[in-house]
């Protein structure tokens, strides 16, 4: 279970609209999954269509931009959005399940809301 407590580190080099654009990409993706697959994990991956690395057109863009010029930066664009969207399931008003499978965070709607 993800709780208050759990570790969330802040990702740097965007401007605060620019998260709060990548948060809001990112929430809008969680509540369609939560809609869709109510029972089912999901990650980041599973959230933007598998292993294809295609955010193009997107707010998650601008983790890749920050850094392409610096070595192995899908990883890098990665990890931080693997980041902010932790941050969105923590504040999230429903409550999730976490788990780390397959070298990758994955969480669960439990069906119910925080309280």
């Amino acid at each position: 279970m993800l709780t208050k407590d759990d570790k969330v580190y802040k990702v740097n080099g965007l401007k605060d609209e620019q998260i709060q654009d990548i948060i809001n990409f990112l929430q809008g993706a969680v509540y369609c999954w939560c809609k869709n697959r109510k029972s089912e994990w999901f990650s980041l991956r599973d959230l933007m269509g598998g292993d294809n690395f295609y955010w193009d057109k997107t707010p998650l863009s601008l983790l890749y931009l920050k850094y392409k010029d610096k070595v192995n930066p899908i990883n890098r664009a990665g990890k931080d959005a693997g980041w902010i969207l932790k941050k969105v399931i923590k504040n999230d008003s429903r409550m999730f399940e976490t788990k780390y499978a397959e070298q990758i965070r994955k969480y669960r709607w439990t069906g119910q809301d925080n309280v």
